[in-house]
């Protein structure tokens, strides 16, 4: 199965020697996301506006792959305050929906310059 690195243009550039999504097969790897502009300039406001930021990210990779979050079937989500859970999941709500759910990692790690970061697996297949 031969993959394809894709190089998105409407999100935040890549922070390192990586693409921002692999297509292989009938699946699409989003590499993390963070809260940038796609300038590269990190938003440093709130959390919500960090997190809406990552989605935003997330979400313009997925469609430049020729996808969308509504085919997530997993997604990672690293918080550098675990006291930002709830805020999290109500703001996971907005880009997350429907009855047919992603499978979901949060975990607490050591960001430094940001509070939150967003990987993403989606399955295009039937």
């Amino acid at each position: 199965m031969p993959k394809r690195a894709l190089k998105a243009t409407t999100a935040a550039p890549a922070g390192g020697p990586y693409s921002h999504a692999v297509i292989a097969g009938d699946f699409i790897y989003l590499a993390g996301a963070v809260p940038a502009l796609a300038d590269g300039t990190m938003v440093t406001g709130s959390f919500a506006e960090q997190a809406h930021a990552a989605f935003r990210n997330l979400a313009a990779v997925a469609e430049e792959a020729g996808s969308s979050l509504d085919q997530a079937v997993r997604l990672g989500v690293y918080l550098r305050d675990f006291d930002d859970f709830a805020e999290l999941n109500e703001i996971y709500a907005q880009y997350i929906k429907g009855d047919n759910l992603p499978v979901r990692t949060t975990l607490p790690v050591p960001l430094v310059g940001f509070d939150i970061e967003i990987d993403a697996v989606l399955y295009t297949g039937a």
